[in-house]
């Protein structure tokens, strides 16, 4: 299995300053440009930087691919949500149909052996094959929870933002309240204070590598969502005199608290189970999905009143799922209803039956993730979608809103819908801090970059090509875009050129966008609802090696 090194400590110190110099100015940026422009990704994009517009299609492309794929984790949470009323818990130990004769119920470090949480994920829920080669069947236990999955989102967001609104006051708020629990009942376990020293003791020798501040950076931004598209089209909704700094600074330090108040929760638990097998916590094997569906799971079993947590735990992870689809899926619906309200309401007649379809299309594009091979297609779209993608997204998308659209529009902007400009710290991360880094993580990315594998099983070539035509389904919109702006702009090349990179120039900005209800676009959605994310504890504010 692959080793996945955890680095706390002095990583706490770049998370923080790659907050305060990249993310939050980032996510200063993109709320005021949904919010002044009114409009999605789409939209937006086009109106600041005519060249680059095919950025706001590929925030499109990107957040709809993660929906198809991501919902698989929401569907896995239900699926052990709905095996937590077992008693004792189906993964508690080795006597079941689907264990095999290494199985164990005591975890150890060898290679030869495997939990009875490790096989309940893999030869119980997943029956997962070899390879992504052997497509096995279809798992319609886990199909048929996809489709409950999908219902569920359709039902949160199908009266538009009004309603994902009122939903999201409890799907972003319960988990707190399951968190704070969890770090209660952790801390009191057998090891859990080991597991948190190592958490926050730093080791600063460690601050000496570049890899560190690269993976802080990108950890920042992929947590609180840059570049995806759903933070511009959920500000869109906004009143035009919404106060974007009070957001912004909401939604950084939720976004922060919650990760480093994940990753408490998380080290306790891995100081438990480091107790539990007798190795130091930094040897811990976690990879892929593993630390929500195997580790946690098997802490849990090991816990008095196991069920209880367990259903706790999985609901909480719900919860944080169905945010993030709600993000995503918005973006879609948004945008596509930005461009062609008009013929798409005369062909649906309704805006239910819209995202219905919308909703319908996407649970189809995610059923080889519930096959026995799932977890391939899964582990393969991730790779090449959140990691590949949305960094080169996020370069153009500065790129276009920095420096093509410029600094000081922006903070005109900003003075016409606040009655304050954006002050030196901002506009000097806008300029040059901002920029610099993201081509630094950009470069990083690429150098660093290593094809798709899950544990020891590396993806053959023809899938590592699938998994480059799905990074292209996004990317390819931004030179797309680019070619049609210059294709259909008047004058010379020259001309044209200097025209593209011209704000507005496209003339497709009208102060008369698709309204919802009527007239008011302003939705009442908590903006700062798309940062909740299954990765809080997926992801937490830690260094990872592979």
């Amino acid at each position: 299995m692959t080793q996945r090194h955890v680095l706390p400590g002095a990583f706490l110190v770049p998370y923080l300053l790659m907050l305060v110099v990249l993310g939050i100015p980032l996510l200063y940026m993109e709320l005021t440009v949904g919010q002044y422009m009114r409009w999605g990704p789409v939209r937006a994009l086009a109106n600041v930087c005519p060249l680059l517009k095919g950025v706001g299609m590929a925030s499109v492309a990107i957040s709809f691919i993660m929906c198809t794929y991501y919902n698989v984790v929401i569907t896995w949470a239900l699926y052990y949500l709905f095996s937590s009323f077992q008693a004792p818990l189906p993964w508690q130990n080795c006597n079941n149909t689907w264990n095999t004769p290494n199985c164990t119920n005591h975890a150890t470090n060898s290679s030869y052996s495997s939990t009875a949480s490790q096989e309940f994920f893999k030869n119980k829920m997943l029956e997962q094959t070899g390879g992504v080669e052997e497509a096995g069947v279809l798992r319609w236990e886990l199909f048929l929870i996809l489709v409950l999955a999908w219902i569920l989102i359709y039902f949160c967001i199908f009266k538009g933002v009004k309603s994902t609104g009122k939903v999201v006051y409890f799907t972003a708020l319960f988990p707190y309240v399951i968190l704070i629990a969890l770090l209660i009942n952790n801390v009191q376990l057998p090891g859990a204070i080991d597991g948190i020293t190592f958490f926050i003791v730093p080791e600063w020798d460690k601050l000496l590598s570049v890899e560190v501040w690269v993976n802080a950076a990108a950890q920042i931004f992929n947590s609180i969502g840059i570049g995806f598209g759903s933070l511009m089209a959920m500000s869109s909704y906004n009143s035009f005199n919404n106060n974007v700094l009070k957001d912004t600074l909401t939604i950084s330090i939720i976004n922060s608290v919650t990760s480093i108040l994940a990753g408490f929760v998380i080290f306790s638990g891995f100081g438990y189970m480091s107790h539990l097998q007798g190795i130091p916590v930094s040897e811990l094997a976690v990879d892929g999905p593993g630390l929500v569906y195997v580790v946690y799971p098997q802490a849990f079993a090991n816990m008095p009143v196991s069920q209880l947590w367990s259903v706790m735990f999985f609901f909480m992870l719900l919860c944080l799922g169905l945010d993030s689809e709600f993000a995503m899926a918005e973006v879609m619906v948004t945008s596509l209803m930005d461009e062609f309200h008009q013929q798409l309401l005369k062909f649906f007649k309704h805006k239910e039956l819209f995202i219905l379809a919308v909703c319908g299309t996407a649970c189809l594009f995610g059923i080889p993730c519930v096959m026995q091979m799932g977890i391939y297609v899964f582990q393969l779209m991730d790779h090449y979608t959140a990691i590949v993608s949305i960094m080169f997204l996020a370069f153009f998308e500065v790129i276009a809103i920095c420096w093509c659209y410029g600094v000081t529009r922006l903070s005109d902007n900003l003075e016409e819908m606040t009655g304050k400009r954006a002050n030196i710290f901002f506009r000097l991360c806008w300029l040059i801090i901002a920029p610099l880094l993201i081509t630094v993580i950009l470069i990083f990315s690429i150098i660093q970059f290593r094809p798709a594998r899950y544990e020891d099983y590396v993806f053959p070539p023809w899938a590592q090509g699938v998994g480059w035509l799905i990074a292209m389904a996004s990317i390819i919109w931004i030179p797309l875009g680019a070619i049609h702006t210059l294709w259909v702009l008047p004058g010379s090349f020259m001309q044209k050129l200097k025209l593209s990179i011209t704000p507005y120039s496209l003339n497709e900005t009208s102060k008369t966008p698709y309204y919802e209800n009527g007239g008011n676009r302003g939705g009442g959605y908590p903006v700062m609802a798309v940062t909740s994310s299954i990765s809080k504890l997926d992801k937490p504010p830690i260094e990872t090696n592979f």
